[in-house]
């Protein structure tokens, strides 16, 4: 990534006072699937919108699935099932809730052991009766025997031969009962009974495999927790399968299989099994190995008429999308939405956001930074031609889940979240961006197969960083909106051979009122050449003064388009020299660059309170002085820098209603 100049010493200056494209884009086309399907959903009040927490936690779910008939003409969709589900009590409980859709699923019995247990079926809820009271950290084991309807729920399908599932966000209670909630990940079994034709796929590995006669029971499981909207399976008749290998970094001895099942005449394929090691190994050098036993893709028929859906080790892709834009987004999902999994509905963005920003990143890694620039920017444009006016983080969707048009708005969820990534990327610099994402997704103790909502992200961006990033947060994604910037500036002779650019950041949208965000500003000079300067606009109406030893005559704010999301202006307006002798004045320090101490003089036209605040080039306070009252008159402060390191400061000094930021430079 090409890099603006924080500061030039150079001849230039005397001073410087600162303060339709080929491959589908896959978050589009995720996107419109999800945001299409409506499901069954149940309300549930367990829900906190931070770290959720539930009576009890499911540790397992042992499934074992007859869906023989399934595969066969004319391809019913009822099935017979059992669950086995082991769970920890996480306070006093005698019985449990599970989400059941009642039009989909007939409960036949429930057993602990041998004791059946009395339960109860009704508004979409499973409750059962345990067989005695038990208390935090106990576990039990029960087994729930059902029936799945022949009905279309849009949980469980089947027709011509195949059977496929997909549960995103609630409708894995169309198929199974469980606590159907993100922040609730178990590890998986699986024995299903197909037709001895079929070629079967789900999470996880296969365990075995016994062929019966004309009957095939698959045992598949995960060693890793996988949340129930990413429990899967596939399976057809006839489905073609291919496998390759990938080459575990940590260990080239040892290999990951990468399985794809397709449908007869479909292309594309060739050119992903071709990408597919480079991106498993990119994705795993950016943000940690690869973190399961296998990398699955299949490809399903006309009933999934959406791009593709991220199941752990299993993603599901529309018949023949062997699209690398599709297939990009949904891989990425392996480890943002699957090894760390949203905390809450509230948190989807954690998920698409993350993938959408990251088919950008491989345009990068296979083109070129200005192709991955391309795509920022196509996102961009998507939020703003259809901004609905939400932040990117909801808090009552993490109680009520929202509507799947709503929760996965492309505009929001997917585009905005890919930018404000992007421009965490530009406030941070690249080597403190990728390792602070690196550090999110490799934090075993906190993420790495576990939960994330977005305050424990913007916690952890915060401690690994070493900054403070509450403000950057606040304004992308718990408030709506973005910046509209009608900037001002003017040119200065001072007659002595130096000229004054004073830049004036200004912002006039109503809500919110202000975004801080550093800033670049670009200035052409006479006779040619030019200079890009970055500094950090922390306050509305916020002036910067340049002192050059050349004539600059024009000025472009944010000349790379990093802050993506805004409107802007710039406009020339006339210097009033008369209204400057009567005006604030704050004059740049002297020497500059100093060791250790420098003065700074400025000048106040009326009584003020007058204060001065210095930072650092994050914009950490690193000084402020004390509120002093001051008369009309001509002042000198003096900045004593011993304790700093070499580097770029600014100082801002702040008197009444005037503000101007300067810098200065420490050179030991």
């Amino acid at each position: 990534m090409k890099k603006p100049i924080l500061i030039l010493l150079s001849v230039l200056f005397l001073q410087a006072n600162i303060y339709s494209q080929d491959i589908m884009d896959g978050s589009k086309i995720c996107s419109e699937r999800k945001s299409s399907i409506n499901r069954n959903s149940e309300i549930n009040n367990f829900d906190s919108q931070n770290s959720p927490r539930h009576t009890y936690d499911v540790l397992e779910y042992k499934l074992n699935l007859d869906i023989y008939n399934c595969f066969i003409s004319p391809y019913p969709k009822s099935f017979k099932a059992s669950n086995e589900i082991y769970a920890r009590a996480d306070s006093v409980i005698n019985q449990i809730k599970l989400d059941a859709v009642n039009t989909s699923l007939v409960i036949d019995s429930v057993k602990l052991n041998a004791l059946s247990l009395t339960f109860t079926h009704t508004s979409n809820i499973l409750t059962v009766n345990l067989d005695r009271t038990y208390n935090p950290s106990e576990t039990f084991r029960i087994k729930v025997y059902y029936r799945h309807n022949n009905v279309t729920d849009k949980g469980f399908y089947a027709s011509n031969g195949m059977v496929f599932t997909d549960a995103e966000p609630e409708g894995a209670r169309n198929w199974f009962p469980c606590w159907d909630k993100p922040s609730d990940k178990a590890l998986t079994d699986l024995i299903v009974k197909v037709p001895s034709s079929v070629v079967l796929g789900a999470n996880g590995s296969l365990a075995d495999s016994t062929r019966t006669g004309d009957t095939i029971y698959y045992h598949c499981n995960n060693r890793n927790v996988v949340t129930t909207y990413l429990t899967t399976l596939i399976g057809k008749v006839n489905y073609n399968l291919d496998v390759m290998y990938w080459k575990k970094i940590s260990n080239p001895n040892d290999s990951i299989q990468m399985r794809f099942y397709w449908n007869a005449g479909e292309t594309g394929l060739a050119n992903i099994k071709s990408k597919m090691p480079s991106m498993v190994t990119r994705y795993s050098n950016l943000f940690g190995e690869y973190p399961f036993e296998k990398v699955g893709f299949a490809t399903a028929n006309n009933l999934f008429t959406w791009g593709g859906m991220e199941n752990q080790t299993m993603i599901i892709l529309a018949p023949n999308y062997w699209n690398e834009g599709v297939v990009t987004h949904e891989f990425a999902h392996q480890w943002f939405g699957d090894l760390i999994s949203p905390g809450t509905w509230a948190d989807i963005w954690l998920n698409e956001g993350f993938a959408t920003y990251n088919e950008a990143l491989w345009k990068e890694f296979t083109t070129s930074y200005s192709s991955y620039k391309t795509s920022i920017t196509s996102n961009a444009s998507s939020y703003m031609g259809s901004n609905p006016g939400i932040p990117i983080y909801n808090p009552s969707w993490a109680v009520i889940t929202p509507p799947q048009n709503t929760l996965f708005n492309y505009a929001i969820t997917y585009a905005k979240g890919a930018c404000v990534l992007h421009m965490l990327r530009y406030t941070l610099g690249d080597t403190l961006f990728f390792n602070a994402l690196k550090s999110y997704a490799t934090d075993t103790l906190e993420f790495k197969y576990k939960n994330a909502v977005t305050a424990d992200f913007v916690t952890k961006m915060n401690s690994v960083t070493g900054q403070n990033l509450n403000w950057f947060f606040d304004q992308w994604i718990y408030q709506p909106n973005h910046p509209l910037y009608s900037n001002t500036y003017n040119i200065v002779n001072n007659g002595n051979g130096t000229w004054n650019l004073r830049f004036t950041a200004k912002q006039t949208q109503a809500n919110p009122a202000f975004f801080q965000m550093p800033i670049e500003i670009k200035t052409s000079f006479s006779g040619g050449g030019d200079t890009t300067i970055k500094v950090m606009n922390n306050t509305n109406n916020q002036l910067f003064t340049f002192t050059f030893s050349r004539q600059p005559v024009s000025v472009a704010f944010d000349p790379n388009n990093q802050i993506v999301l805004k409107t802007a202006s710039t406009v020339q307006e006339v210097s009033d020299i008369s209204s400057e002798i009567n005006s604030f004045r704050l004059n740049q320090n002297y020497p500059n660059p100093f060791n250790p101490a420098t003065k700074i003089e400025y000048y106040i036209p009326k009584t003020s309170d007058v204060k001065f605040t210095f930072y650092d080039v994050n914009g950490k306070i690193i000084f402020e002085s004390a509120n002093e009252k001051k008369v009309k008159g001509n002042y000198e402060y003096r900045f004593e820098g011993s304790g700093l390191s070499s580097g770029v400061y600014f100082y801002k000094l702040t008197a009444g209603d005037f503000s101007e930021t300067k810098s200065m430079i420490i050179l030991k």
